[in-house]
């Protein structure tokens, strides 16, 4: 064939019809193969198992939040609480339970120690239980008494999250001490529930029980709905108990169980004992345990 020789071009392909319904080729140039029952249920499970993966991953990053985060913030609280405390003890400016209590919700009022938790487990208490006064520490029920006097010093405090100083508070037993700190004192509570008698610090007695009652039908430990505020009455969940009141007792509350609100732990104690503080060279309380608090961490083997 000679170089002058032309070669045409070769005929375009015939063209596809499109396909019914006037849709639109794909790119391929093919008709779209009708989707089967087999991939509508494969997309469906694929976007339910996407759905299900961020909404753990939501449910993940809140509760690093809630159990984490808000420790990091409410113990930072704490020690600020537990600071301020300790300057107005050492101002003389707060002296419990003989004098008023000058400060705000929020403010601190005492320190709480439980064997039971180790050594070192320590909670200033502040005044207040609204949720602000709870971020700190545990918080001291509005109208209900004072550490050491007749009636119930009722305290509350959260569980998960949020400094948690009662994370453990199901792990109490009968006998169990419950120690609170004032400027001028030391008040032991003794959980209500050993043997013999049914107030005293010894936890390692045999037979000893939460459900027993004391004298006035207290229990070392109850579980109620959040509207049963009657546990914090000066004999607690004795409404027609006459006065004046002649015992002094301790309650702890807080959320039950963890993770959940819809139930209130709560923990009695009663006062078993009263240790006077001693002064210093400076004139100052001294803030030093005493012997007798210290052998209440042996006991326990802490």
């Amino acid at each position: 064939m000679s170089e002058d020789t032309v070669v045409d071009d070769p005929p375009p392909p015939p063209p596809i019809d499109p396909p019914a319904g006037g849709g639109a080729l794909p790119p391929s140039g093919r008709p779209r193969q009708p989707r089967g029952v087999g991939d509508v249920i494969r997309f469906l499970l694929r976007g339910v198992g996407q759905t299900l993966i961020t909404a753990g991953l939501v449910v993940l990053l809140f509760v690093v939040y809630q159990v984490y985060v808000t420790n990091y913030f409410s113990q930072r609280a704490q020690d600020k609480v537990h600071t301020a405390l300790e300057k107005q003890w050492a101002n003389d400016t707060l002296a419990l339970p003989t004098s008023k209590i000058a400060t705000a919700d929020g403010k601190g009022l005492a320190n709480l120690y439980i064997p039971r938790f180790g050594n070192d487990y320590a909670e200033t208490i502040v005044a207040g239980t609204g949720a602000s006064s709870l971020e700190k520490g545990p918080g001291h029920y509005d109208g209900t008494q004072l550490p050491g006097q007749p009636g119930d010093f009722a305290i509350a405090g959260h569980r998960v999250g949020k400094g948690e100083p009662f994370l453990n508070l199901d792990k109490i037993q009968a006998g169990d001490s419950v120690v609170v700190e004032t400027q001028t004192d030391w008040f032991l509570y003794c959980v209500i529930g050993a043997a013999t008698p049914a107030n005293a610090c010894n936890p390692n007695a045999p037979g000893g029980n939460l459900d027993r009652t004391d004298k006035n039908g207290v229990p070392g430990r109850e579980v109620v709905t959040p509207s049963q505020g009657e546990v914090v009455l000066p004999v607690p969940s004795r409404p027609n108990a006459p006065m004046p009141y002649t015992t002094a007792y301790l309650t702890m509350t807080t959320c039950h169980p963890k993770f959940v609100a819809n139930k209130r732990l709560i923990i009695h104690a009663v006062l078993a004992r009263t240790i006077a503080k001693t002064k210093d060279t400076d004139g100052a309380y001294s803030t030093v345990k005493p012997a007798a608090i210290t052998a209440l961490y042996t006991q326990i083997g802490n």
